[in-house]
């Protein structure tokens, strides 16, 4: 294992470490002590490699990762799995606004309550919220998923896509365009699935959520001039 300690070490000597470490094949473990708020910690991260945050982190923790597994023992400000495009970043605390925002990929595990905006401009990730959330996540969202245990706040999914939304707890009102949909079969096995991910499969019932997805009617499309979409 190789150990950082921040109150000693620089994030920009970290982040160089990390963005050394081989593309193929897993690396030894990273542990990072003191993190104290700092910003732009383990960004950019391509490699298969576990990283341990012994604290809370500030902005854009774990952000345009690819392969990394990053856990934050505190919360997390603004931005965490930001871009993210696989592995997973699990926060055993709160997360700040716009978390998990134009994701790509993997999976965004967050304990406790995200702010406003998490989710916003989705693209693939999949968000796991245990708490609640703020007002106008999903805003945008074109694919993946996120699921949501406690409530949600106001305009929920504003202009999203194709992304599906499941929340257990109240929405205080839906964005434009976002209504709750039917719940069928694929889409209770595929909540279920990220349960599973997230380690609560059979301690949560799926048929507690209702998911929201887009009415459509916001849609544009092109007509050329032939008349053809």
């Amino acid at each position: 294992m190789t150990r950082f300690d921040l109150e000693t070490q620089t994030v920009r000597d970290l982040n160089a470490a990390l963005h050394r470490l081989p593309l193929t094949g897993a690396a030894a473990p990273f542990q990072i002590l003191n993190p104290n708020g700092e910003h732009s910690i383990a960004v950019g991260v391509d490699a298969d490699v576990e990283i341990a945050i012994d604290g809370p982190v500030g902005y854009f923790c774990g952000g345009m990762c690819r392969q990394a597994r990053i856990t934050i023992d505190g919360n997390a400000g603004q931005g965490v799995g930001e871009n993210m495009e696989s592995g997973l970043i699990h926060v055993k605390g709160d997360a700040s606004q716009s978390a998990g925002a134009t994701g790509r990929g993997g999976l965004l595990l967050i304990e406790g309550n995200a702010s406003a905006r998490c989710g916003i401009s989705m693209k693939g990730v999949d968000i796991v919220v245990k708490g609640d959330i703020g007002h106008l996540s999903g805003f945008m969202a074109q694919t993946g998923r996120m699921v949501v245990f406690g409530e949600a706040g106001e305009s929920l999914g504003d202009s999203l896509y194709e992304a599906r939304l499941y929340v257990r707890g109240p929405v205080a009102s839906l964005g434009a365009d976002c209504i709750a949909k039917e719940m069928r079969d694929t889409h209770r096995a595929e909540l279920y699935d990220l349960l599973t991910a997230a380690g609560e499969a059979g301690r949560v019932d799926v048929g507690e959520f209702t998911r929201y997805g887009s009415a459509r009617q916001l849609y544009t499309f092109h007509v050329d001039n032939a008349g053809a979409y």
